[in-house]
């Protein structure tokens, strides 16, 4: 019924412009001479056609917010259930490009309804009747609340219903690249939704050829949103792309995957920037609003792409400045061919130079052929593709292991080892441990009088370079594609060889130093006899882990040759120290008895030369040396003895005298006791 009235409206409008009459409304003045221009024409079609751009622009909205809130649901069980695959960053990119769209289109059905509200007044009047008998929706609520009011005097409501999907789409784009790179391989599936990616895509396609060719006089604003609609074209094809050829271990779909993300990221951050400007340029209701929702980067979706001539007509119809009038910029526009094919010559020249680092030597090719061997620094040749420098190690030393380390380690996560704390899992040597180094060996072995083998594992690890003289250099370069994997491969072989004629006690107890250098020699003989240009610089084997059953005999052999060891050094040291304690005792009583006799020796010169002195002075002096020498011995005896008995010999001159001993007591000396008993019996009597 209101589409009825509006058409009446617009063909009453027709009839007034024709006969010159004057139309006016609320919110804005529109006059229609009988005289109008272009501008009343124009206006006459965009105000006529604004019902049908509404109807149109809301369903496609409503479609958005249906299949993005679908697409919503999915992004999130796909990031609970599978992060790593690519859906995740397919749903987010698709999402992220219709919430651009969405706020590209709600801008352009604001100034359609602005437009079919200044046509028609009187559905203006009807509009409002039915809002106020049926409740508002929840934006028109917001709006509506009273504390929004004076903002909405400086800041328009468009404003944020542009900056927020934009700003959503950014923070799902920045969410998913903080996801770990997909996985590339997608299946069947893959090109199911490649196909139905192509088939909207194509969808898609219609509508923007159907803006495309909009007059621009009935609707101003879509050629801007075909712009939108291209940068939605091409998440279409380029994740339809990247699906198809996701297989194996092809990593460049999941890059483009992650580039693709890029183009409505753009877009978005574009049309942010541009709400946030617009908070500058208070709204006025007597004037057609603006489409602030366009985008210069999508605008740039087409072909041939002409961003000089872009730039040129926005700056003529903004600032009105011409470039074309500029002598400048014409003399630069003919000038731009010839200085562009200079500059390209140029460059292509200077491809000639190369420069060779250090760590490297260059060998120059001129027309496919090997020339000469270029040392580290600048050198000039014909240009790129007649001549070009390929690079070889120069004198680098590499450490390769006959064991699969290298393909263990890739991916492997390094974590920094704390110097308290426990020793890494790389240090684990232990013979039942595995260890990604390690090779297993085959050796010869005798069990119960019949041939049998044994496997053990050997760490054998081979240190090389690229020899020094040219022609290793260009061996290298052109005899070998991968110079480990020739090494492993020769070493392998060389091992397999050497072990099988081998035995596991000869092995055990042959010096590791020997048998590495045999091997390196093999090994080196064989590098020359294919003149690969490598040089074995030495050959170490770390370690040879023997079979589980020889490591326990071993593990007990050398147990009971340390028992044994320990025991004989102990008897060793038993010895060792009793002899020390009898030479000590006899080095003793040695060193005492010749004391001793120097002690008597010296005695008895001592004596002997008393003897002669008191033999000569008695010779000389006779009874009077007696007498001095009795005195002399009397007074040392008494000086000894102060205790002295004087017994005169007048006293009983008949009867001997009797001596009272029991206060008189004599030193000891041996003997001494039988001389006093024999004394006190003497006495008695």
């Amino acid at each position: 019924m209101l589409y009825r009235y509006a058409r009446l409206i617009s063909h009453a409008l027709a009839h007034s412009q024709r006969g010159g009459l004057f139309f006016s409304s609320a919110g804005a003045d529109m006059s229609i001479n009988k005289a109008s221009g272009a501008d009343d024409a124009s206006k006459q079609l965009r105000f006529q056609a604004a019902a049908s751009h509404t109807r149109g622009l809301s369903g496609l909205i409503n479609t958005i917010l249906v299949i993005s809130s679908v697409m919503y649901l999915i992004l999130l069980m796909l990031y609970l259930v599978s992060p790593e695959s690519v859906w995740p960053w397919v749903t987010g990119n698709f999402m992220a490009a219709m919430w651009v769209c969405a706020a590209s289109l709600q801008c352009a059905r604001r100034i359609s309804r602005w437009r079919e509200q200044q046509l028609a007044p009187a559905i203006a009047t009807v509009a409002e009747t039915a809002a106020q008998q049926n409740p508002a929706g929840f934006s028109q609520r917001l709006l509506s609340r009273p504390w929004m009011r004076p903002v909405l005097r400086y800041v328009d409501a468009h404003v944020f219903f542009q900056a927020f999907p934009a700003l959503a789409a950014l923070l799902l784009i920045a969410l998913l690249w903080q996801l770990p790179l997909p996985a590339s391989d997608a299946g069947e599936a893959g090109i199911i939704a490649g196909v139905i990616f192509i088939l909207c895509a194509f969808a898609v396609l219609v509508l923007e050829r159907h803006w495309t060719l909009k007059n621009p006089l009935e609707w101003p604003e879509a050629a801007k949103l075909a712009a939108i609609m291209r940068m939605m074209i091409g998440v279409f094809l380029l994740s339809a792309l990247a699906l198809m050829f996701a297989r194996g271990a092809s990593g460049w779909p999941a890059h483009l995957l992650m580039l693709t993300g890029l183009l409505p990221g753009l877009v978005a951050l574009e049309l942010f920037l541009r709400a946030l400007m617009a908070m500058f340029s208070p709204p006025r209701e007597d004037k057609e609003p603006e489409f602030i929702a366009g985008s210069l980067l999508a605008a740039q979706i087409c072909w041939p792409p002409r961003p000089l001539q872009f730039v040129q007509n926005e700056l003529h119809q903004h600032f009105g400045i011409d470039l074309r009038q500029i002598w400048a910029f014409h003399f630069m526009r003919r000038a731009l061919l010839p200085l562009g094919a200079l500059l390209l010559l140029t460059g292509w020249l200077l491809t000639g130079i190369s420069e060779v680092p250090l760590t490297q030597r260059g060998i120059y090719e001129s027309f496919g052929k090997p020339v000469a061997v270029r040392q580290p620094g600048l050198h000039a040749g014909l240009p790129w593709p007649f001549g070009r420098t390929l690079r070889v190690d120069n004198g680098e030393v590499h450490e390769l292991t006959t064991g699969s380390e290298e393909a263990a380690t890739v991916g492997a996560v390094a974590v920094a080892d704390t110097a308290e704390g426990p020793a890494p899992e790389s240090a684990n040597r232990l013979w039942d441990s595995g260890h990604s180094s390690d090779k297993s060996q085959i050796i010869a072995s005798a069990a119960n009088d019949r041939q049998s083998f044994q496997i053990m594992d050997m760490d054998v690890r081979f240190v090389y370079r690229i020899a020094m003289n040219d022609d290793a250099a260009m061996a290298s370069l052109y005899h070998t594609e991968n110079m480990p994997v020739l090494i492993r491969s020769i070493a392998n072989q060389v091992l397999v060889h050497d072990f099988s004629s081998r035995t596991l006690d000869s092995l055990l107890g042959s010096e590791q130093t020997r048998l590495a250098a045999d091997i390196g020699r093999k090994v080196q003989s064989q590098l020359d006899h294919l003149n690969s240009g490598v040089e074995l610089l030495a050959t170490v084997i770390e370690s040879i882990h023997p079979p589980a059953g020889a490591a326990d005999a071993y593990h007990s052999v050398q147990a009971a040759q340390i028992l044994a060891q320990s025991a004989i050094a102990g008897e060793k040291g038993q010895a060792a120290q009793q002899l020390n304690a009898a030479q000590q005792f006899a080095r003793l009583a040695l060193d005492a008895a010749s004391a001793k006799n120097h002690e008597n020796r010296d005695q008895a010169q001592v004596m002997a030369l008393r003897f002669n002195a008191e033999n000569q002075a008695y010779q000389t002096g006779g009874q009077s040396f007696l007498t001095g020498r009795y005195f002399s011995q009397l007074t040392l005896a008494m000086q000894q003895h102060p205790k002295v008995l004087i017994v005169d010999h007048r006293i009983g001159s008949g009867t001997p005298p009797v001596l009272d001993l029991r206060n008189f007591t004599l030193p000891f000396t041996p003997g001494a006791d039988k001389a006093a008993h024999s004394v006190k019996a003497e006495t008695t009597r």
